[in-house]
């Protein structure tokens, strides 16, 4: 038997929190705690991938400093702009 849906989520959440990197952390762990039971199934997948790549790769990505693979272009754009709202309500 598969993991439950809410199992799923508790897992990405967690490891959404506990990177390699406390910077990851502090991007995709409040990322998860907003948005992730409001993502759609194919979302969820792409969430799921990205959990999968190296903490230096996706820093890069948010930062611009090189492109990420299509399949998470739009939900690293997300992330970003989620990150930046958050960072400027903080400032």
């Amino acid at each position: 038997m598969g993991e439950t849906a809410e199992a799923r989520l508790k897992r990405m959440r967690m490891r959404s929190w506990r990177r390699g990197t406390k910077e990851m952390d502090l991007v995709l762990g409040p990322f998860a705690d907003a948005h992730l039971a409001d993502l759609t199934e194919a979302q969820l997948v792409d969430y799921d991938a990205l959990l999968e790549e190296n903490d230096q790769d996706l820093m890069a990505w948010l930062l611009g400093q090189a492109v990420p693979p299509d399949s998470i272009g739009p939900l690293l754009a997300r992330l970003a702009a989620f990150a930046e709202t958050r960072l400027r309500r903080e400032n």
